[in-house]
């Protein structure tokens, strides 16, 4: 079973564009259904940076540790490898400042330790000033997918009225 682990950005886009609370809620309900079945989660530092006064900032609140995971004994000795494995690629001393400071390096070391794919709608760039989570990803030999290719790996289906 695959284990999908979800950036930050991927609520705040969903929210903001093409699933909004408002007239897309099966989007919610389907990341609460595959998260009780284990499928898809994120980490505790991705909802502390959902933590806007705002309706996606409600919804992070109530789902609670349960989708957004604290980081476990197992994690923290990957913030090392993710840390060395920054290090050596030629960014500047600022971006790996930026990024050892981000969700985005406790998001990888999460995969690593526990074998998720990373969800994020970010693409790698040839950039020495900011440190891309597909670029780690490819890095250190971690799957990491968009959203859509989650949604089409799932076969999640949101539509009206009866399905057959």
């Amino acid at each position: 079973m695959t284990k999908y682990l979800l950036d930050t950005n991927v609520f705040i886009q969903a929210k903001n564009l093409h699933y909004g609370f408002d007239f897309c809620p099966a989007f919610w309900h389907w990341l609460q259904e595959q998260n009780r079945t284990g499928k898809v989660a994120s980490i505790e530092k991705v909802g502390d940076e959902l933590s806007r006064e705002d309706e996606l900032a409600s919804w992070a609140r109530d789902q609670g540790k349960d989708f957004f995971l604290p980081a476990d004994e197992i994690v923290i000795p990957e913030l090392t490898s993710v840390s060395q494995w920054a290090s050596t690629q030629n960014y500047e001393p600022a971006a790996i400042s930026i990024f050892s400071q981000g969700a985005d390096y406790w998001l990888i070391a999460h995969a690593k330790a526990h074998g998720y794919t990373v969800v994020t709608h970010e693409i790698p760039a040839n950039s020495i000033k900011k440190i891309k989570i597909p670029n780690v990803c490819i890095g250190l030999k971690l799957h990491c997918i968009n959203p859509y290719e989650m949604l089409r790996r799932e076969h999640a289906r949101f539509v009206l009225g009866a399905t057959k």
